[in-house]
């Protein structure tokens, strides 16, 4: 049975209208389009794993799952006993290696007296050696003239070469007075370079110490809490991550036929599949310098075997602009439907 021949003229001018309309969407390049829209985009932040800087078992978990916390809020403790001795024995180190300063620099003081002593002791040498070169040169004028004996004369010089000797004694004992205060003054160095020396491992232990109050570095929502009370942690093990809930952006991954035209500042309409009906809005914060197959671990290698040609995908990161009440039900990981409003060709000229 034949169609009226109306019914075949409508159904002419319908096929030939899809017909247009598939070589207009055929032909028509993607990027140009007014809007760009992909539903590979999630939400996304930028947590923060915190891990601890020093082996021990833990003695206290102060947060629980999924709690908000705030930057510089105490999250676990470790044991610190042995550390606390570790700070008292470096603590001890300390005192005793600035006593030995103390010890070199009272020796100091006595050496300068040292030499005082046998400064005075030649001044007092000099002195005799003057009364017996005057007494010595007297006896031998009486011996000449016959008023004095040989032995006066002779006693009169070796009281002379006496006092001679002695200054000799007491300038060597001088002279080694003043090398000793370079040895102290030595010995006096080595002693603040270990007053420096444990000094910094008394810092180091403190240091240490304070490791054992493991606090949060930023605002955030606790996640992936895997930190228990006795478990023992090793340094750099995560225990938990912060997820700044406040800070969450979207990341859409847009083929790369649709980012002709799309810049940062941009406008975008954003849906998540969580919210029914509501629509957030946001901004093109920026685009991927490279696909995500650029920078994997194991890049394709297209110059082997048969190539087929597979249109990329290019993150692009979206901010939520502020003040959007329903933003606050935002979750990393959500999937959502990010539309961005591209500019037209008269702007873009």
């Amino acid at each position: 049975m034949s169609l009226p021949r109306p019914a075949k003229i409508a159904i002419s001018v319908v096929t030939a209208c899809l017909a247009a309309a598939s070589t207009y969407l055929f032909l028509r390049e993607e990027g140009h389009a007014s809007t760009q829209t992909t539903t590979d985009a999630y939400v996304t932040t930028d947590s923060t794993f915190v891990a601890p800087k020093i082996a021990g078992h833990i003695a206290k978990v102060l947060v629980d799952d999924n709690e908000a916390v705030k930057a510089g809020q105490l999250l676990a403790v470790i044991d610190d006993r042995d550390f606390v001795v570790a700070v008292a024995s470096a603590t001890a180190d300390v005192e005793n290696a600035r006593a030995d300063v103390a010890r070199l620099q009272a020796s100091l003081v006595q050496q300068n007296s040292v030499i005082q002593q046998a400064n005075a002791a030649i001044a007092a040498d000099n002195a005799a050696i003057t009364f017996a070169e005057a007494d010595s040169r007297r006896y031998s004028n009486l011996a000449v003239d016959g008023s004095g004996t040989i032995q006066e004369q002779q006693h009169a010089q070796s009281q002379l070469q006496v006092a001679m000797a002695r200054r000799l004694e007491h300038s060597a004992a001088r002279d080694v007075a003043q090398h000793q205060i370079g040895v102290l003054r030595a010995q006096e160095k080595q002693a603040e370079a270990s007053v420096s020396k444990v000094t910094a491992n008394l810092e180091a232990a403190e240091l240490n110490l304070s490791y054992t109050r493991i606090t949060a570095p930023i605002d955030g929502t606790v996640g992936q809490r895997t930190v228990r009370t006795g478990a023992y942690v090793h340094v750099g093990t995560p225990l938990l991550a912060l997820v700044p809930l406040d800070a969450v952006y979207v990341e859409a991954n847009f083929r790369e036929t649709q980012l002709e035209r799309v810049r940062p500042g941009q406008g975008v309409t954003i849906k998540v599949d969580m919210l029914s009906g509501v629509v957030l809005h946001g901004r093109v914060n920026s685009v991927a310098p490279a696909s995500g197959v650029a920078l994997s671990p194991i890049a394709p290698d297209n110059a082997t075997g048969n190539f087929t040609k597979v249109v990329q995908r290019l993150p692009v990161k979206i901010t939520i602009d502020p003040g959007q009440s329903a933003a606050r039900f935002l979750r990393v990981g959500m999937s959502v439907v990010p539309t961005v409003h591209v500019i037209t060709a008269r702007e873009e000229t």
